[in-house]
């Protein structure tokens, strides 16, 4: 291979010709103090939004859940053994006997009636 001196500047102007002026360019020729401005505006923004975020989180069970997760009005938290589920199995359960799944099949499977009359574990 012989080693030409213009070659790059001879591949840049081929590039330049396919695909454009602006591919070769330095990124830096069209940056100026108003883009620099409104870079940073947008960058603190965005801390400052993401700051708000990590303030608003629940602590469940030693972890911090975004708040936005939770529904006032369902809860997600078994009564009987106090766990915390993201099971959707879980779902069917806490609505028909408010328990989680692990609960029924220990306490409630078999022994509806005596759950519908009000008697819970003594845990």
């Amino acid at each position: 291979m012989s080693k030409d001196p213009n070659l790059v500047i001879k591949i840049e102007q081929a590039i330049a010709e396919k695909y454009g002026k602006e591919t070769v360019e330095n990124p830096r020729g069209r940056w100026d103090e108003e883009k620099e401005r409104e870079y940073l505006s947008g960058l603190k923004e965005t801390y400052v939004r993401e700051a708000e975020d990590d303030q608003d989180k629940v602590e469940v069970n030693g972890v911090f859940v975004p708040r936005k997760l939770f529904k006032e009005k369902s809860s997600r938290t078994c009564p009987v053994c106090e766990t915390y589920s993201f099971k959707s199995a879980d779902d069917v359960y806490m609505t028909k006997f408010s328990c989680c799944y692990k609960c029924y099949i220990q306490y409630v499977e078999h022994r509806e009636e005596r759950w519908k009359n009000g008697w819970r574990p003594n845990l």
